[in-house]
């Protein structure tokens, strides 16, 4: 089987170009402040905050 060319796809699946753990700073720091501070279960709505911009990023969350 011939390989794929170099290029062939990356217009249908763009790649993030930040690391996960470099991306959303701010929504990152209230959640992890919130978890050790209260537990996950407490921050629910700051832990899709974060999901939601990872997303946006390109992030599949």
């Amino acid at each position: 089987m011939p390989e794929p060319k170099a290029g062939s796809g990356d217009n249908a699946e763009e790649k993030p170009k930040l690391k996960p753990c470099c991306a959303c700073p701010e929504t990152k720091k209230a959640r992890d402040a919130c978890i050790i501070e209260r537990g996950a279960d407490e921050c629910g709505d700051l832990i899709e905050a974060h999901k939601e911009c990872m997303r946006k990023l390109g992030f599949k969350v």
